[in-house]
C-alpha cells in the first residue's frame, strides 16, 4: 500500500497527465463561467475525476473534497483536491498553473503535493517530515527550506501577489496594497507561495481562494520553515486572503501591515 504522502504525489501526477493533454490542445477546449464568475473547463473536471478515482481506490474509507466534484464521505481523514489551480492562467497558455492534492487528518493537513505540470516540477511535504521538490516523475529529489539569513522586516522584502493576470483584479490590488506599499513587489515564474518555501520570495499574499487553494501549499511552506495564515492568525488553511512568509516574525510584520 502506498503511504499517504506517496499517494498524494501519485494523485498529483495522475491529474497532471490529464491536464497536460488538454493544455496541449487549448484551442479545442470549451470554457464555461461558474456562478462565482470563475472559469471551468472539461480539463478541470476530468483532471479531478482522475485524482478522485485513484484516491477512492486506494483509500475507500476516506472523505473527499474537490473544487469541481464537491464533498463525498465523512470522517477524520479528508483528501482536498484542486484539479487546476489557476484555470485562467491555464487557458491563457501560462505555465504557472498547479494540480493540488492534500490530506487533512483531524483538521490538520498532514500530507501534500503540488505539481506544476507545465514546468515539469513536483513539490511535496508531510507533517514533521520536511518539504521537497523534484522533477514531475520524482527524480532529482531535493529538500526545500526557507533562507534564515535575511532580516524580518518589510522594507526590502520580496513580495509575490497571487493571482496573476489575466485573473488579477482591482480588488486584488486593493487587498495587497498595504503590504505592497512597504515590501517590493516582484514577478514570479513559479507559484509565489512555493517561491517563499524555496527562498525566491520572502512573502506571498494570495488575495482570495477556498480551502483547496491553500491546503497543499500551506503545509509545504510551513514544513520548509515558513509561516502561513490569514486574518485570524497563523493556523491551517481557510477561505479568504492567505499570507505566506519565510518566518513567523516576518509573517507577523506583514499581518500588521495587511490587517492592523
Amino acid at each position: 500500500m502506498l503511504s499517504d504522502l506517496d499517494l498524494a504525489c501519485a494523485a498529483a501526477r495522475a491529474g497532471s497527465d490529464v491536464a497536460l493533454r488538454h493544455f496541449a490542445a487549448l484551442a479545442e477546449l470549451p470554457r464555461e463561467v461558474k456562478p462565482d464568475g470563475s472559469l471551468v473547463t472539461a480539463a478541470d473536471r476530468e483532471t479531478e475525476i482522475a485524482i478522485r478515482e485513484l484516491l477512492s481506490r486506494e483509500r475507500p474509507g476516506d472523505a473527499l473534497l474537490g473544487e469541481e466534484g464537491g464533498a463525498a464521505g465523512e470522517g477524520r481523514r479528508r483528501w482536498i483536491v484542486d484539479p487546476i489551480d489557476g484555470t485562467a492562467q491555464f487557458l491563457a497558455g501560462d505555465n504557472r498553473w498547479l494540480v493540488l492534492v492534500a490530506l487533512e487528518e483531524d483538521g490538520a493537513v498532514v500530507a501534500a503535493a503540488a505539481a506544476e505540470p507545465a514546468q515539469g516540477t513536483l513539490w511535496w511535504a508531510s507533517r514533521g517530515g520536511g518539504a521537497f521538490r523534484s522533477a514531475l516523475d520524482g527524480t532529482g529529489k531535493a529538500p526545500v527550506t526557507v533562507p534564515t539569513d535575511r532580516p524580518d522586516v518589510l522594507e526590502g522584502a520580496r513580495l509575490g501577489v497571487v493571482p496573476a493576470p489575466p485573473n488579477y483584479l482591482e480588488s486584488d490590488r486593493l487587498i495587497a496594497a498595504p503590504l505592497a506599499a512597504r515590501a517590493t513587489t516582484v514577478d514570479w515564474d513559479v507559484h509565489a507561495p512555493l517561491m517563499v518555501a524555496s527562498g525566491g520570495l520572502d512573502l506571498a499574499v494570495q488575495t482570495r481562494g477556498q480551502v483547496w487553494d491553500f491546503a497543499a501549499t500551506s503545509l509545504i511552506v510551513t514544513e520548509a520553515g515558513g509561516a502561513y495564515g490569514g486574518v485570524d492568525g497563523i493556523r491551517g488553511p481557510r477561505p479568504g486572503t492567505s499570507l505566506f512568509a519565510r518566518s513567523p516574525a516576518l509573517w507577523e510584520e506583514a499581518r500588521r501591515a495587511l490587517w492592523g
